[in-house]
């Protein structure tokens, strides 16, 4: 029997996948489990209607990530801090702060965990810091670390 996986089944399939499987297994328990539907026309061609819409949506995301890289690439964030002898700051810029500066003035809203810095920023000057915007655009934000 032909079958469409609504879930992932392990050792069997995975979700959205069409495959044979026995009867009984079918019947008994992917079916009745929720796990799976019969692979008649109408649920195949509903599947590839929602498969076509789902590489809409990641279209539409990758080109907004890159229209967001293109603005993120021109700002340059600027943040104050307390520094010692040396350039060295008294404490560190992390990634919460950086976010919230951008929001508050920029208004682009990023989540901190998207921002990759290996560790926080403990020097003045400019970093750049890489923000994962989509797995496939990066972008470079510019953090102007002055002191007060």
């Amino acid at each position: 029997m032909k079958v469409i996986f609504l879930k992932d089944v392990k050792g069997k399939g995975k979700k959205g996948e069409i495959k044979n499987v026995a009867d009984g297994y079918a019947h008994n328990f992917l079916l009745k489990q929720g796990l799976a539907i019969e692979a008649t026309k109408a649920n195949i061609s509903s599947l590839e209607a929602q498969n076509k819409k789902q590489e809409k949506l990641a279209a539409e995301e990758l080109a907004e990530a890159k229209k967001l890289k293109e603005k993120l690439d021109q700002i340059t964030v600027e943040l104050s801090a307390k520094a010692g002898e040396g350039g060295r700051l008294f404490g560190s810029i992390t990634s919460k702060q950086i976010a919230e500066e951008l929001q508050k003035k920029h208004g682009i809203k990023i989540d901190k965990r998207k921002m990759e810095m290996s560790d926080a920023i403990r020097s003045l000057g400019v970093t750049k810091v890489p923000v994962k915007l989509h797995h496939e655009v990066t972008a470079t934000l510019k953090v102007h670390v002055k002191e007060v």
